[in-house]
């Protein structure tokens, strides 16, 4: 199997990698431009790239090239490397451009109305995997959710035995009224999920989270959930409103801070924060 039928399992098993290649070359060193290695995110590998020191270096750049989801270069100078790599003693230089394979993020959307809706859509062209949930079987159907991964119309006791999220995950709960939100995100604070996002007005929030924690939840749990959910763009319609939430989706994903929250700004503001964007009558 070449390296590019070992890319294609990757992806086909939904696992994480990162393909490394030679890039540039100056002088004499132990492989050729162009040459390819792909790490695994259990650290094995398929292919070269010479061997010896720079494969070991390269390897391990892998890894975090997968976490931060993001392509770097690296730069060798072979008469750098320690003397004892007999694989490196050919005193050239290379670059290697290292990028992640890295199956699209899973996102988890509660609620099939409106902001669903053209949250699905927007998510999808942002490159989610997109599963959307309601118990509502005219809502949560493949007419209104045709780019959708998944759709399903079951209530919250099915959800909990179907869907197990994993650490990779962002659930965005977006459902028609108080009771639904307070009950899906009661369930998401048990999962591993990367990101937690509740739609509603701050009070709201601050009811929920109160009831959660008269409930017994943990106050470090709580501060998980990204609640107002999205940017603060000043979004009103629905369809702004799953913009703003994708984009706060996008920055997760990418380690990015260079938008405030509706979160942060509730918190800023305190229990004045008052009404935000994203109210639940739109939902």
């Amino acid at each position: 199997m070449d390296i590019y039928d070992e890319i294609s399992a990757l992806k086909r098993a939904k696992r994480r990698g990162a393909l490394a290649t030679i890039v540039n070359t100056r002088g004499s060193i132990p492989s050729a431009t162009a040459a390819k290695m792909l790490v695994r995110e259990d650290g094995s590998i398929a292919g070269t790239i010479g061997g010896g020191q720079v494969e070991a270096e390269v390897r391990r750049g892998a890894m975090i090239v997968m976490q931060e989801e993001k392509p770097r270069t690296y730069t060798f100078q072979l008469d750098q490397m320690p003397d004892d790599d007999p694989g490196l003693i050919c005193g050239g230089s290379l670059e290697v451009f290292v990028e992640p394979i890295v199956p699209a993020p899973p996102l988890y959307i509660f609620g099939a109305g409106h902001i669903g809706h053209f949250l699905s859509r927007a998510a999808f062209l942002a490159g989610f995997e997109v599963t959307v949930v309601d118990d509502r079987a005219e809502y949560a159907n493949r007419e209104r959710f045709p780019e959708a991964h998944e759709v399903h119309a079951i209530a919250m006791d099915e959800v909990k035995q179907r869907i197990q999220p994993s650490s990779a995950a962002f659930i965005a709960i977006v459902t028609r009224g108080h009771r639904q939100d307070l009950e899906v995100l009661r369930w998401a604070l048990g999962t591993e999920a990367r990101y937690i996002g509740m739609i509603g007005s701050a009070r709201k929030v601050l009811t929920v989270f109160q009831q959660l924690e008269n409930e017994g939840a943990k106050h470090e749990a709580l501060e998980r959930v990204y609640a107002p959910i999205g940017l603060d763009i000043a979004a009103i319609t629905p369809e702004e409103i799953a913009v703003s939430i994708v984009a706060e989706l996008i920055a997760v994903r990418r380690g990015s801070r260079t938008a405030p929250s509706l979160r942060e700004r509730m918190r800023n503001k305190g229990s004045k924060a008052g009404a935000v964007a994203n109210l639940d009558s739109i939902k």
